[in-house]
């Protein structure tokens, strides 16, 4: 461990030798995150490649006062350096139907919410567009940046990531890109609940609202649809 903080300390004073050496020692971390994008349309040394720059940025960003490891750290801004060229560059493409019809969506909602005076729910959202309640939550959660579930959600303030898995053990980190996929396989009411509370960040009670159910049916469905998730993502 303390040659490590030497050779990081190294690297953030801009030794590029330390930080040479730091990218060979973890070439391994770096595959195990690589390998977890494996056919989805890049080749495998393109992502080590992105995996080594995402490393550098953990490099640069690390704060010893953070208190926990820095390969803990480093995992996610490796992780996040790859998804991001696979969402803006790669095969994790969002179709041009989906996205013609949150244009739509979003339309109506802002049409509803100033005629209303709130947040239309999703059954006044299908009356006024025509799309089902499923292909609302698709669209709108489709339009989202993969990193909103970073964010704490509600009063809570714990991440969906953090409710799935332990962020500790960087086996267990979460894909965010099959997280989506795992939403999309959700029944309609627990993915609208997981679409509101942890991509618009609302309380159980903002979401009930919406929903037009009390705020305990809001709790249970989102207990069930988390675990329907961890069991989706197994």
């Amino acid at each position: 461990m303390d040659e490590t903080l030497t050779l990081l300390r190294a690297a953030q004073a801009g030794d590029r030798e330390a930080a040479g050496r730091m990218i060979e020692e973890n070439a391994g971390l770096i595959w195990s995150v690589a390998r977890r994008y494996f056919g989805r349309g890049a080749e495998p040394e393109d992502l080590y490649q992105l995996g080594c720059l995402g490393f550098l940025k953990a490099i640069d960003g690390f704060d010893e006062s953070y208190g926990t490891r820095f390969s803990t750290y480093a995992v996610p801004k490796i992780s996040g350096e790859i998804r991001r060229f696979l969402r803006d560059d790669g095969a994790v493409k969002v179709s041009r139907g989906i996205k013609e019809r949150g244009t739509v969506i979003r339309a109506a909602r802002k049409e509803l919410e100033q005629g209303l005076g709130r947040d239309p729910t999703v059954s006044e959202l299908a009356e006024r567009t025509g799309f089902s309640g499923e292909d609302i939550a698709m669209a709108e959660t489709a339009a989202i940046p993969v990193e909103s579930l970073q964010q704490g959600a509600g009063e809570d303030g714990f991440p969906l990531e953090q409710m799935l898995g332990d962020w500790v053990q960087e086996e267990r980190l979460v894909e965010y890109v099959a997280l989506r996929q795992a939403i999309e396989k959700l029944p309609e009411r627990e993915r609208q609940t997981i679409f509101l509370r942890f991509y618009h960040g609302m309380t159980q009670t903002q979401a009930s609202q919406v929903l037009g159910v009390s705020q305990v049916q809001v709790s249970r469905l989102e207990r069930r649809a988390v675990k329907q998730l961890r069991e989706l993502m197994e």
